[in-house]
């Protein structure tokens, strides 16, 4: 119980008694004020002990307390670095696909110009070789105009297309090599069967259609049409004029010498139509010949022919070749 309440009833007890006995003195009044004093002092000194309890177990519950870690932020991932877009793969790589294209005109017997990806290009027959229409050494050789005509008329027959093989899309002077279509038809298949190109220039892994190209041209060779028609004309190297001048000079024996001599003046003015025109459109791979157009080095050379020229070319020469990839001077 609290010592306040149990010293009041005290007090009042003893005053009672002094009021009735009548006995009391100054003193203990005095010591009745005493009392109370005290009593007062106690009660307003109670709620300070209190606060000063309360202060002093603040302190100590503070010190017991863990201190609380900073918080720690997530470390800031690094920015994911921006993803170029995947080039995209060559189109119809690794199958059969036909890829539309659109004309823009014909070359000769085994190249065109088309349309494909938004640009303009060449593109080089695979597998098969037409006599020339313009051959910088050679000039126009026997069925050139021939297949080049029969070309240009299946290539503008229907739907033009071509397909890639698993080899090199590209010869080295930029040309696309592909089979052509017109309808879903090989434009290939249909001139060696009709004797007016030979199978060549077959470099694996390029060789998807060889069998059926070759069963064609091998009708051809049967019937003796076209390039067949001529003996030994037609060879796995290539085409051979002695061959085709032989013949005509046999056809002509009975006509007049001066006839035979004009036919070799022709001849000779078109060697040297030929050897001046640098556009040459010839097989990438071909054999170097005879050289017929001679320079002392490339800085000459490139004077007349600045990308340099092919082997094959009447200017080519094998000194001029140093990193031997049959083609001379270029840049």
């Amino acid at each position: 119980m609290d010592l306040r309440i149990m010293k009041l009833p005290a007090l009042i007890l003893t005053a009672l008694i002094l009021f009735l006995t009548g006995c009391g003195t100054a003193v203990d009044e005095a010591v009745v004020e005493e009392d109370t004093e005290k009593v007062q002092t106690e009660e307003s000194s109670e709620p300070e002990k209190k606060a000063e309890e309360t202060t002093a177990e603040e302190p100590a519950e503070e010190k017991n307390k863990p201190e609380e870690q900073p918080e720690e932020k997530p470390a800031e991932q690094p920015a994911a670095e921006e993803t170029k877009p995947a080039k995209k793969p060559t189109e119809t790589g690794g199958t059969t696909a036909h890829i539309p294209v659109e004309l823009v005109k014909t070359i000769d017997g085994d190249t065109i110009k088309v349309r494909y990806n938004g640009q303009e290009e060449n593109v080089r027959y695979l597998l098969i070789d037409t006599p020339e229409t313009n051959h910088p050494r050679l000039g126009k050789q026997p069925f050139g105009d021939q297949a080049k005509e029969r070309n240009r008329e299946l290539v503008n027959s229907g739907e033009l297309s071509i397909e890639f093989d698993i080899g090199d899309r590209t010869d080295k002077y930029g040309r696309l090599l592909a089979y052509v279509y017109v309808n879903g038809k090989s434009v290939q298949e249909t001139l060696l069967r009709e004797g007016l190109a030979r199978v060549g220039y077959v470099y694996p892994p390029n060789t998807r259609h060889l069998t059926p190209f070759e069963e064609a041209e091998a009708e051809a060779k049967k019937k003796k049409i076209g390039i067949w028609s001529i003996e030994d004309y037609a060879t796995d190297s290539g085409f051979e004029a002695a061959a085709a001048e032989q013949q005509s000079t046999a056809a002509s024996a009975p006509a007049s010498t001066g006839g035979s001599s004009s036919g070799g003046g022709a001849a000779t003015s078109s060697g040297g139509a030929a050897s001046g025109n640098s556009n040459y459109d010839g097989d990438p791979n071909a054999k170097s010949g005879t050289t017929t157009e001679w320079f002392q080095n490339c800085t000459e050379l490139r004077k007349k022919y600045p990308d340099g020229v092919p082997a094959g070319h009447p200017a080519y020469q094998s000194k001029m070749d140093r990193d031997k990839d049959n083609y001379a001077c270029e840049r």
